[in-house]
């Protein structure tokens, strides 16, 4: 197929597949300015889906910088209007869907940023939208999707030997190769995939793991699970009974630690971004849940205003396992942008806990989730912590060790 027809076919994915929009409903799309053409692709397709009425946000990253370098008060920087909750909460009562596009035109605009200003800034926003996180996204209250699209300068970071336009035509490439848009039955292999991370989650949630033991170079950590863990894999069931898929790509199978249980430590395998700034070569100690010590080659000053955002932030809120037969790690590239990284590796994530992942949720207070360890923060970072040398395994409640990953890769029964 022709770039054109491929790009076209991952717009009708992330609408048809991704979202899933359904007729009359209200669809919203947030991305950068650059990405105004591709951007409109997904309005179209989600106006031939039947949407209802479709809202787009574009945002430019220059406007962001000039508000930290220009603003005259700090507490100015947590402004937050009190129109942006109020059109977030509006989302989940009308069961809307919403669609965000990654990919900056200026990755790296807010590195040399204070991290102290603008962890502020970006938890003020958090803050507001907490209910929005809880219900909208952690109780699927909205069907939600996010998906990239190429920059020039992104795809300059992970191709540094081409300049700008050759590094975008080869990230691009793989973005449609990775989301398997590069080919016509598109649509159809990504049902199969869903149904085949769906049968693991299954597989691991029958299982009644109470603890995941990860091994490896820098690795030795125990995540305790809550005893209402499930693992979840794939597609989303969503408000309106229809099934979505959070993440365009996903390889992970995933669940919600119990937020006091988690002890040893861990060294991440691939760089990740918090605040615009990137982290790279952390170390991380856990005690009785909480990251008791850590060290970073890079970006450590902005970890820890980020773990210090609030009381769950220095806990886990998420644990997922992905194998080496994920695409993305078959590149073999590091892409700098998480959606594609945390498909990549195994992975936990410090901050708040998807609801879903706990058995009876729907029916439990917030006061009843945090006693079964569900944890509870403004923020959320995933870090990767696996390679070809990390395994995995499941310990039950009766002491018995099942092995999960060896060396990178599934064992068979779990491919």
């Amino acid at each position: 197929m022709e770039f054109e027809e491929q790009l076209q076919l991952y717009a009708d994915l992330i609408v048809k597949h991704g979202a899933n929009v359904q007729k009359g409903q209200d669809v919203y799309v947030t991305g950068e300015v650059i990405h105004r053409d591709f951007i409109q692709l997904i309005v179209e397709s989600a106006y031939q889906a039947g949407a209802s009425i479709v809202v787009t946000d574009l945002i430019d990253p220059y406007h962001g910088k000039t508000r930290f370098l220009e603003s005259q008060s700090d507490d100015y920087l947590s402004r937050v209007p009190d129109f942006v909750p109020y059109r977030a909460e509006q989302m989940i009562s009308d069961k809307a869907a919403t669609i965000r596009i990654l990919g900056s035109e200026e990755p790296d605009i807010l590195a040399e940023m204070d991290p102290e200003k603008v962890n502020q800034q970006q938890l003020s926003v958090r803050k507001r939208l907490k209910k929005f996180y809880e219900e909208g996204i952690g109780h699927s209250k909205v069907q939600w999707t996010i998906a990239a699209a190429s920059t020039p300068k992104w795809a300059e970071k992970v191709f540094p030997e081409l300049n700008g336009a050759e590094a975008n035509e080869m990230l691009w490439k793989d973005i449609l190769s990775i989301c398997r848009a590069d080919q016509p039955d598109c649509l159809e292999l990504w049902k199969k995939h869903n149904d085949t991370l769906q049968k693991r989650a299954k597989t691991l949630s029958d299982l009644k793991i109470n603890t995941l033991h990860f091994t490896g170079p820098g690795t030795d950590l125990m995540v305790g699970l809550s005893d209402k863990a499930i693992f979840k894999g794939g597609g989303s069931l969503g408000p309106r009974g229809v099934e979505f898929e959070p993440n365009l790509p996903t390889e992970e199978v995933f669940t919600t630690p119990n937020c006091h249980k988690t002890e040893g430590y861990v060294q991440t395998t691939r760089p990740f971004l918090i605040n615009g700034k990137m982290i790279r070569g952390l170390k991380l100690e856990f005690e009785n849940g909480a990251i008791s010590k850590f060290s970073a080659e890079e970006g450590e000053e902005t970890f820890r205003e980020y773990i210090n955002s609030d009381e769950g932030a220095n806990k886990l809120g998420e644990v997922a396992l992905v194998g080496v037969d994920s695409p993305i790690y078959q590149q073999g590239r590091i892409y700098e942008e998480i959606l594609f990284d945390e498909n990549a590796a195994c992975h936990i994530a410090v901050g708040f806990a998807y609801h879903f992942c706990i058995e009876g949720s729907a029916d439990m207070s917030i006061e009843e989730l945090h006693e079964v360890g569900c944890n509870s923060s403004a923020v959320h970072t995933d870090m990767m912590i696996s390679s070809e040398d990390v395994d995995v395994k499941g310990i039950l409640k009766s002491g018995e060790e099942v092995p999960l990953i060896a060396k990178g890769k599934w064992v068979d029964e779990f491919c």
